[in-house]
């Protein structure tokens, strides 16, 4: 008996020394509006969890656990209040969601992004309505955005069209005015998701030549049944989200996941791999499940997909798809 008390204790102070974290950066991200309340709530609460853990070490009173315990709930209970909104003051590239309008072949999508982007805070604002045949839907690419190391890179698709015509959706938090990414803040209810929908001239231009990062595109191997459910399982997201918006999560709910759950209806069978949280390390994941060009090693296939320079060569009144795809020399 005495054991399983001793087991029980070291469980509660256990879960008093690892919940104490959570709620500190919970108050921290999403306590008053005011910095210094934030910090004094976030700081009160670290008292709390110090001071029980240091009082039970002198008196082992299990009302100190109860306190805790309770202090906990009603935390919970206000982190339940806590909902995603699409009424906020947003940053302008993610101030409108794309919505879709299916006619049997025929996609009509509204708040198509075509920003013309000269630095990060000098851009043209433009959104469009554009018109898609399924019937003409040819190609799906995959394109990776690295920004910090080979584990790390933004991932969007990108859907080609007979004439020559792309359109990329990315998933992407929804920053509002003056806010910047956090990967902390992503696994506290600090952003909303959003779905863009944007020309890649403007969203593949932007990383490249503005943000200086390196981009990768890598064509896949799918049929073109599954292209055009996958593109039609974008469309019905953009639209759930105007209605009902989601939060981001830097690790359930980010650009990987979203196209692997998108993409698990149309194939069943498809594994989940540590590859689609390192989104990095994608391309092999891409080549494990049999969607890259065959017979082709990866360390080619890489070679070849790296538009980056071919991006920011390309003049800004130039076809950038086409330019992107143009042969390396």
């Amino acid at each position: 008996m005495k054991r399983q008390k001793i087991a029980i204790t070291v469980l509660a102070l256990l879960l008093v020394a690892l919940t104490a974290p959570w709620a500190v950066l919970a108050l921290w991200y999403q306590g008053p509006a005011s910095e210094s309340l934030r910090v004094a709530c976030a700081g009160l609460w670290a008292l709390l969890a110090l001071g029980v853990l240091g009082a039970w070490l002198r008196i082992r009173k299990p009302w100190l656990l109860a306190t805790y315990a309770l202090a906990f709930v009603l935390l919970l209970g206000w982190w339940s209040t806590i909902h995603p909104s699409n009424d906020r003051p947003w940053a302008d590239d993610v101030a409108r969601l794309p919505q879709g309008r299916v006619d049997g072949d025929r996609v009509t999508l509204t708040n198509v992004r075509d920003f013309v982007w000269r630095t990060d805070t000098d851009y043209d604002v433009r959104w469009e309505t554009r018109r898609y045949d399924l019937d003409r839907l040819v190609s799906t690419d995959v394109v990776l955005s690295y920004w910090s190391g080979p584990a790390i890179a933004h991932s969007m698709l990108s859907f080609g069209f007979d004439d020559g015509s792309h359109v990329v959706f990315s998933v992407e938090i929804r920053r509002r005015r003056g806010q910047q990414y956090s990967a902390i803040g992503g696994f506290f209810k600090d952003f909303e998701m959003t779905l863009i929908a944007a020309e890649e001239r403007d969203i593949i231009r932007v990383r490249t030549n503005v943000r200086g990062e390196q981009d990768y595109l890598y064509p896949l191997t799918i049929d073109r049944a599954a292209m055009r459910e996958l593109f039609l399982s974008y469309v019905q997201l953009a639209d759930e989200l105007v209605v009902k918006p989601e939060f981001y999560n830097t690790i359930t709910t980010n650009c990987t996941t979203q196209v692997y759950r998108l993409a698990k209806p149309i194939d069943p069978g498809l594994p989940f791999d540590i590859r689609l949280l390192l989104t990095g390390y994608l391309p092999e994941y891409l080549e494990r499940i049999g969607v890259l060009e065959p017979g082709v090693p990866l360390a080619e296939l890489r070679k070849r997909s790296d538009i980056t320079a071919r991006a920011r060569a390309a003049p800004i009144t130039a076809d950038f798809s086409a330019a992107i795809r143009a042969p390396i020399r």
